[in-house]
């Protein structure tokens, strides 16, 4: 589950918030850490290694102070990674054992799991402090926490890059078929009398534009990004959403509550309703009747922190990592796009958007835009 903003910025406040949430540079973090270490340690080297999935290799970010090397023995030993077991607990700090050597090893592991070691190491004369070895957990925490996001933004683009194809082989061959259909299913419904088969005649056409418009969100969420930037308050922009939402509340009896406090952002304002209306038809589907529905906002450093909270079921531990997929739901009549198409919005505008549940109960959809 992902950390809170404020959990993530107080691991270390030389990394702003943006960096960590939207598009992700690894490398950078990783030099940061390392050049961080290297001047608070009384190290001789610190690197950090991770497979860079745009690259598809390992790659190794270092810090090595020249001066107080005696032999490059040891550093090519460590880089060979000879000395690296599987048995090495993840996420926690170890102390390895080179032999005939004046250097004390550190290394944590970054991962549970995988098929290449990913690690932060410290080299040293002296054997660290505990608050010494306290700072490079830290460190490595962060690292870690950043990787996971680092590997779940390249999941997720990979899902979009596979959307993008998916929708230009078959958009053309689907919506000329479409058109047609419509087409005849009127004429059809025109040309007959008043009854049963007129009816099913006006069925069909009703279906086609269903799925007109089903075609109409995916091909949206295949497309690149066309973003029509403008200072607006969002607080304006959710009440549209409401207002427009406000049938299907009064239906359910349902009561959304918001803050009266102006939020302005620059962002593309038609875009984020739909991030609002995707969002409120989610919490809307999966509220009891008669319940209420929460959204919160706040600036946090140099980013707005939006929540969206409902009392319905939650979201099934076995599909946190999911609900935002395409083609995934578990709304009956839903597409598995409007969740899917929020996440996409919220990353274009250089944001995160990610889902809790709550212990109260309920479920919880955040995201985040820069300020």
């Amino acid at each position: 589950m992902q950390k809170s903003l404020s959990q993530m910025y107080a691991a270390s406040s030389t990394i702003p918030l943006s960096h960590l949430l939207s598009y992700p540079d690894m490398r950078s973090i990783c030099q940061l850490q390392v050049e961080q270490l290297a001047t608070q340690l009384p190290s001789i080297a610190v690197w950090s290694v991770y497979n860079d999935l745009d690259r598809g290799k390992s790659r190794i970010v270092a810090d090595y102070r020249q001066e107080q090397l005696s032999s490059y023995s040891e550093i090519s030993y460590l880089e060979s990674e000879l000395w690296w077991v599987d048995s090495l607990p993840a996420l926690q700090l170890s102390k390895l054992a080179i032999a005939a050597t004046p250097y004390n090893a550190y290394v944590f592991p970054l991962c549970q799991q995988g098929s290449h070691p990913e690690y932060l190491l410290v080299l040293s004369y002296q054997p660290l402090s505990v608050f010494q070895q306290q700072c490079v957990e830290q460190s490595a925490q962060l690292l870690s926490h950043y990787l996971a996001l680092y590997k779940e933004y390249s999941r997720q683009k990979a899902e979009i890059q596979l959307l993008e194809q998916a929708v230009q082989r078959c958009e053309h061959q689907i919506r000329n078929p479409l058109a047609l259909i419509a087409l005849y299913a009127e004429n059809l419904r025109l040309s007959l009398p008043t009854g049963a088969g007129q009816e099913q005649a006006k069925v069909i056409g009703e279906t086609v534009q269903k799925l007109s418009s089903n075609l109409k969100s995916l091909v949206y969420c295949g497309q690149q990004a066309k973003l029509q930037i403008t200072s607006c308050d969002l607080r304006l922009v959710l009440a549209e959403s409401i207002q427009d939402l406000q049938p299907w509340l009064e239906q359910k009896q349902l009561h959304i509550l918001y803050p009266n406090t102006p939020i302005i952002l620059a962002v593309d304002r038609w875009q984020l309703k739909q991030v609002f209306d995707n969002l409120l038809s989610n919490a809307i589907s999966f509220s009891p009747e008669g319940g209420t529905i929460s959204c919160h906002w706040q600036i946090f450093r140099n980013e707005a922190i939006f929540q969206v909270r409902d009392r319905g079921p939650g979201v099934p531990l076995e599909a946190l990592e999911q609900v935002f997929a395409p083609f995934y739901t578990q709304r009956l009549g839903g597409t598995g796009l409007g969740l899917a198409i929020a996440k996409k919005i919220i990353l274009d505008h250089r944001g995160s958007l990610w889902v809790d549940n709550l212990l109260e109960g309920g479920a919880q959809f955040s995201f985040t835009l820069p300020c």
